[in-house]
């Protein structure tokens, strides 16, 4: 097969691949099927490096189209209004810097007559809620529908709970729908979506039902984007004519690899904190140490303490993860009896949600998890975090689950069980813990100890099935790669000419569609 690739004609700029010193493609793919030493199967032989860079270039160059496709499809101009400026005024609290540009950012987009598709990133805490909310009372200032989408219906009902109030005091009629919602509750609230009856509605799965119908749907945010399918998001935007897309993610993405998840949006970071937060004490502690940490945390329990206990999912079978969490917690049951209460993946999810809202209102006061436990879900009562066998679990999941406590006024800490003696790379990642609660910054340094591989555990969040590229041993050519991709099409948008006609072939090569995160619909 190789005998009979064809000499095809160069993609890639002359300039820039012959200070790379690369070869062509054919000597590329000759080199990388026949190594001729240790050297040639290096991620970063030359030959290698060049096809990283055209799997790139052909993956940035089908997410700068989506991007391109989207930003021609017009969309209701919604101005910012005298009702979001109500709303802040009423706030608490003042809006941090980067909350501010975020809906600088956010405005610019709703006003601009185009489709809106923007990632809000922000760390645990960090105040993306309350900036999509601002966006949806704008959207109803003008008179249209938004929806705010969670991936659970306790995190659902949460954010109904959190956004509700502020909403009735602006006259803006909200309803929450979600998969309990049966007979006439659930007829009535359809029906208060299709005449307008309601103008802000959160929920879960049960928005994008075939039965659902929305009135005049404008603005969607999605929480948690990444737990919801392409074609379930792309089932909620098509129940509006040109859907502007908000999307939220807690889990912090390295600026290198942003562009390779998140090419085909416009991204907000917020990255400052809420002035006022205490940080939260992070220290870690031998597992032989179990029987002293028991101890303390049944004094804070005595005290009106709640706690998370997390227990790894390690073990190459579910069966035995999830025994390995009924043990534990049958062993704490023995000193905090019916105060403790267990979640695992395989509870069913009415269950869960009950055990979640007992415990979020008080009913329990130890919860052993596996780590199921739900990014976004706040008890700001929570104020103890023990993860067991913490050695076990990515820098950047590490923080996630720290960020579940620390959410209140009260001292919070987080201590990390280990089984000694830890690795050199294990003691850097809790050494890492100790020091910063910047999501970004853990983000990052995650990155660099993992070294190649399915960073942060990203496949499952969308992350790109790259055959060639490695987004970790490669990402100096991402940002280069997006580069190249916007001036090609900058330069030759339907890619008539000699390069162009090049450049279609590569995305032949590989393939992909300009579906990207949010772009699939409407």
């Amino acid at each position: 097969a190789l005998a009979r690739a064809p000499d095809l004609a160069e993609w890639q700029d002359a300039a820039w691949r012959a200070r790379q010193g690369w070869p062509s493609w054919r000597d590329a793919l000759h080199a990388l099927h026949s190594p001729a030493g240790e050297e040639d199967v290096s991620l970063q032989a030359r030959h290698r490096r060049r096809l990283a860079f055209d799997e790139l270039l052909a993956h940035q160059l089908a997410l700068a189209r989506g991007k391109q496709a989207r930003r021609a499809k017009p969309a209701a101009a919604i101005p910012a209004s005298d009702l979001a400026v109500s709303a802040l005024a009423a706030l608490s609290f003042r809006l941090t810097g980067a909350q501010e540009r975020t809906l600088r950012e956010i405005r610019a987009d709703l006003a601009s007559g185009q489709r809106m598709a923007r990632l809000i990133q922000g760390d645990v805490g960090a105040g993306k809620t309350v900036v999509a909310l601002l966006a949806m009372i704008d959207t109803a200032a003008a008179g249209r529908q938004s929806v705010l989408m969670a991936p659970t219906e306790i995190l659902a009902r949460q954010h109904f709970a959190t956004i509700t109030s502020a909403l009735k005091a602006l006259g803006i009629a909200s309803i929450l729908l979600t998969g309990r919602d049966k007979g006439t509750v659930r007829s009535d609230k359809l029906a208060a979506l299709a005449d307008g009856g309601a103008t802000v509605i959160v929920g879960t799965h049960a928005l994008f039902q075939d039965d659902v119908a929305f009135h005049d749907l404008a603005l969607a945010v999605i929480d948690e984007q990444h737990r919801f399918g392409v074609s379930e998001r792309g089932r909620l935007l098509a129940k509006g004519g040109s859907v502007h897309t908000l999307a939220m993610s807690a889990t912090p993405i390295p600026r290198t690899l942003e562009l390779t998840l998140f090419g085909d949006l416009d991204v907000s970071r917020l990255d400052e904190k809420p002035p006022g937060r205490p940080p939260v004490a992070t220290r870690a502690a031998p597992m032989p140490r179990l029987g002293e940490v028991v101890d303390r945390l049944e004094t804070a329990v005595m005290s009106g303490a709640q706690a998370f206990w997390i227990c790894p999912l390690v073990a190459e079978s579910e069966v035995a993860d999830l025994a390995a969490a009924e043990a534990r917690a049958q062993a704490l049951r023995e000193v905090f009896g019916e105060r403790l209460g267990l979640v695992h993946g395989r509870l069913p999810a009415a269950q869960k949600d009950q055990v979640m809202e007992d415990f979020a209102a008080g009913r329990l006061s130890v919860l052993v998890a596996t780590t199921v436990v739900e990014v976004g879900v706040d008890v700001p009562t929570a104020s103890i975090m023990i993860i067991e066998q913490a050695e076990r679990f990515g820098l950047a999941q590490l923080h996630q689950l720290r960020g579940r406590v620390g959410r209140g006024a009260a001292e919070s800490s987080c201590v990390l069980l280990y089984d000694p003696p830890l690795t050199d790379v294990a003691q850097r990642r809790l050494d890492i813990l100790r020091r910063t609660d910047d999501g970004f910054l853990i983000a990052e340094r995650d990155l660099e100890l993992r070294g190649g591989g399915d960073p942060l555990g990203l496949r499952q969040s969308g992350f790109p099935a790259y055959r060639l590229a490695d987004p970790v041993a490669h990402r100096d050519l991402i940002a280069p790669a997006a580069d190249d991709a916007r001036l090609i099409l900058a330069r030759d948008p339907g890619l008539t000419s000699a390069r162009g006609a090049a450049v279609r072939v590569l995305c032949e090569l590989f393939d992909w569609r300009a579906d990207g995160a949010l772009t699939e619909a409407g």
